[in-house]
């Protein structure tokens, strides 16, 4: 059973930084291509980065060049740098491995607790 364990959220200023942090069990993270996924309060979850085995990234519109994923398979974690916080970046944050197929991603098992992350003044 693959455990994800998401961390690092918490409250911070509009133009603030968190960084989220993604620990997995065993070898997931070395073997997987991976995500982060958001889920606003009272929306679905949308995906927010992806990361493939080989480093390549992938951002959502609303996020990028204001977010980094990052991973570091020795230490078998995920990383999301969040910065210029916005208050719509309020949202429960996840983790998980993912594949493509036909152009899409797709997440793979089940979700870890997830790490609230609330911007506000």
């Amino acid at each position: 059973q693959v455990q994800l364990v998401e961390s690092g959220g918490g409250l911070a200023q509009p133009g603030g930084s968190l960084r989220l942090s993604c620990a997995a069990s065993g070898s997931v993270v070395r073997r997987n291509d991976m995500a982060w996924y958001r889920q606003p309060p009272g929306k679905q979850r949308e995906k927010v980065a992806t990361i493939t085995r080989g480093g390549n990234s992938n951002y959502a519109d609303s996020v990028k060049g204001r977010f980094t994923i990052s991973r570091d398979n020795a230490k078998n974690t995920v990383y999301l740098q969040l910065n210029s916080l916005k208050p719509e970046d309020t949202a429960v944050y996840y983790c998980i491995p993912v594949v493509m197929y036909r152009d899409k991603w797709y997440p793979q098992g089940s979700w870890g607790q997830g790490t609230q992350v609330t911007v506000s003044s």
